[in-house]
């Protein structure tokens, strides 16, 4: 019987796997249903974004680790928010962002669904839109997030879901890339700009 190689890394702690960042660890509290986007997802989604990433304003809602921002901002990205409610994880991530001196990231402790009915302050060229798997939280924050001037024209919003969970995205947003790993379906739309 062969055995599956384990992810690089103890428990609770993950690696930037590209950028001028790469190889720098993260801090990941322990918290129930803290759900860091798998390596190879990552690496997946990256590659996506490379054409558009440099210089990119950026929106991590539901922040959790915050792994995806910093990713982005370690692959160029010009700044990030980070929309993260609990307390614990929000200050791991300012925490991450000084260690490892990056000043383009924001982070709000704040709960992202409430924050994205506001109307918007600021506009975004990509967002990160990765709810609590069994939250049912996809369309309503997705809805929030097209209707309420958060995206730039033409924005890409990457959206990670349960293979089997079932929401709809909004009508201007059009399927550009799906890859479905073990449990997880990685998704990213492009929003039409008229």
């Amino acid at each position: 019987m062969r055995r599956r190689n384990p992810d690089p890394g103890p428990p609770g702690r993950i690696h930037i796997i590209g950028g001028r960042l790469r190889g720098s660890r993260l801090a990941v509290p322990v918290a129930p249903g803290l759900r860091p986007t798998p390596q190879r997802l990552r690496q997946t989604l990256f590659d996506w974004l490379a054409p558009v990433i440099e210089g990119a304003s950026v929106l991590d809602a539901f922040a959790g680790s915050g792994a995806l921002g910093i990713e982005a901002l370690s692959r160029g990205a010009g700044k990030v928010t980070f929309l993260e409610r609990e307390h614990a994880q929000a200050r791991a991530i300012e925490a991450d962002l000084t260690r490892l001196h990056q000043a383009g990231g924001q982070v709000l402790c704040v709960d992202a669904l409430r924050m994205l009915a506001e109307p918007a302050s600021d506009r975004f060229d990509i967002v990160f839109l990765d709810p609590p798997f069994g939250s049912n939280l996809w369309e309503q924050a997705a809805a929030a997030l097209d209707a309420g001037g958060w995206l730039a024209p033409e924005a890409w919003i990457y959206v990670e879901a349960g293979k089997h969970d079932v929401w709809a995205p909004p009508a201007r947003w059009r399927l550009h890339r799906q890859r479905d790993a073990g449990a997880v379906r990685a998704t990213l739309f492009r929003r039409d700009a008229k």
